[in-house]
């Protein structure tokens, strides 16, 4: 609607308006063709200025969409958003084909269980036992950098191994030979 079609249309209203306040019990017939004649001419004016589709609901998102009667804004799509949202709420989803339920399993279901976590332990040699010597890695090559660096420190130690950590432990690779030292002076004689 442009803003001749407004000042227009407003116009018209405002005449309408001034019809309504001096209507009466004894209004003659005359008067009454003559707000019938401002009326059309409002009507008029109202149908050039409206270029799109009436709409069919109340849906501000939707105007022009589906109807559904039981909807509080007359709009399907988004009732079939709520009653979806509704039904998910309530446990529900999408019904399952097998309609008998199943008990639950005492192991529960893969989706419970969290899954595997796959790590690179770097591991050193204290003279007793293997030990954690840096935090655990995701990636490989990293880790075995990380111990490579070790091995050219300031203080390495005897052996450096890299486990891998995958549901199971596996030793990769050992760097080194582990010999068992007695912290004992003497042999613990």
């Amino acid at each position: 609607m442009n803003h001749a079609q407004l000042t227009a249309l407003g116009r018209a209203l405002r005449v309408l308006g001034e019809h309504g306040e001096a209507l009466t019990a004894d209004t003659p017939d005359a008067k009454l063709h003559e707000v019938k004649a401002d009326l059309r001419r409002a009507l008029d004016l109202l149908d050039e200025s409206v270029t799109g589709a009436a709409t069919t609901t109340r849906c501000a998102e939707h105007p022009t969409g589906p109807v559904d009667k039981s909807a509080p804004d007359l709009c399907l799509l988004c009732e079939t958003r709520r009653r979806a949202a509704r039904r998910a709420e309530y446990g529900g989803g999408r019904p399952s084909a097998d309609p008998v339920p199943s008990a639950p399993s005492r192991y529960g279901v893969r989706g419970d269980r969290p899954q595997p976590q796959q790590r690179w332990l770097p591991e050193l040699w204290n003279g007793r036992e293997w030990q954690l010597c840096g935090t655990p890695r995701r990636d490989r090559r990293e880790a075995e950098l990380y111990l490579a660096a070790q091995r050219r420190g300031s203080r390495p130690a005897m052996a450096y191994r890299l486990v891998h950590e995958f549901t199971d432990y596996e030793v990769l690779r050992v760097w080194g030979t582990p010999v068992q030292a007695d912290i004992e002076p003497m042999g613990n004689l």
